[in-house]
C-alpha cells in the first residue's frame, strides 16, 4: 500500500513538471534582443478604435521588461507614411527592413481578438495574442495569448439593498470611466509576465530557470 502511494505521488509530480523559461523561450535567450519595434495591432473586433488606443499600451510594459522600445507615436507616423499601417502584410513576411531602417532586433505583433465591457458587472475583458518575431531570422521568439478580465468593481461599506445599489452604481460609473489604455496596459503586463527580461532589466540573463507560463492564460486582474 505504501509503495502504491509513493508511486502515485511520484507520478503526480511528474505530470506537474514545471517548464522553465530557457526551455520554452530558448530563441529569446539565444538572440538576446535589445530593441523592439511595436507594430500596429491587428484588430479582429468590431471596435474600430481598438487598434489605435491599444497600440500605445504596449510601450510601458515592454520597457519595464528591460527592452529599448521605439516610441509608438514616432513609429506610427512612419508606418502611415510608408503604407505599413496594416501589420497583416508583415506578420508572416520578411522583417529585415525594420532592422535595416530602425535597427530593431525584434518586432512585436499583437492580434486583438476580443474587447468587451460590462459596466454593471464591473469588468473589461480583453483577448489578445502577442507574437514577437526576430528581424534577423524572421522566427517567432516569443508567443503568448491572454483572455484577461480587468476588475473595476466598487464595493460599498454599507449593507443591505442600499449598499448593493450604491455598489452597482459606483461600479458602472467606474467601469465606464476606466481608461482603455489603463485596461490594455494591465492586460499586456499580465500576459507578458513570463517574458525573459531584456538587457536593461535587473534580472537580465538570470531568469532562465524561472517557470514559464502556459501559451494561453485566462485570468482576472484588478
Amino acid at each position: 500500500m505504501i509503495f502504491s502511494l509513493v508511486a502515485l505521488f511520484m507520478s503526480s509530480c511528474a505530470t506537474k513538471q514545471i517548464t522553465t523559461r530557457d526551455a520554452q523561450y530558448a530563441k529569446m535567450y539565444d538572440e538576446k534582443p535589445l530593441s523592439i519595434v511595436i507594430m500596429p495591432p491587428i484588430n479582429n473586433t468590431n471596435h474600430a478604435e481598438a487598434k489605435d488606443y491599444f497600440y500605445t499600451t504596449l510601450y510601458t510594459p515592454l520597457c519595464e521588461k528591460g527592452y529599448y522600445v521605439y516610441s509608438p507615436m514616432l513609429t506610427l507616423e512612419m508606418f502611415q507614411e510608408e503604407s505599413a499601417y496594416d501589420s497583416e502584410q508583415f506578420i508572416e513576411s520578411d522583417l529585415s527592413a525594420f532592422r535595416n531602417v530602425l535597427g530593431a532586433d525584434a518586432a512585436m505583433f499583437t492580434i486583438i481578438k476580443s474587447w468587451k465591457r460590462n459596466n454593471v458587472g464591473g469588468t473589461l475583458t480583453a483577448g489578445v495574442e502577442y507574437i514577437l518575431r526576430s528581424t534577423k531570422t524572421g522566427e517567432t521568439i516569443y508567443q503568448r495569448e491572454g483572455l484577461i478580465k480587468v476588475d473595476t468593481s466598487v464595493r460599498s461599506s454599507s449593507g443591505g439593498l442600499i449598499g448593493l445599489a450604491v455598489s452597482l452604481a459606483a461600479t458602472a460609473i467606474n467601469t465606464a470611466a476606466t481608461d482603455k489604455v489603463v485596461a490594455g496596459r494591465k492586460c499586456t503586463s499580465f500576459v507578458l509576465s513570463d517574458m525573459p527580461e531584456g538587457r536593461y532589466g535587473s534580472h537580465f540573463d538570470q531568469d532562465q530557470k524561472l517557470p514559464a507560463g502556459k501559451s494561453f492564460i485566462e485570468a482576472t486582474v484588478e
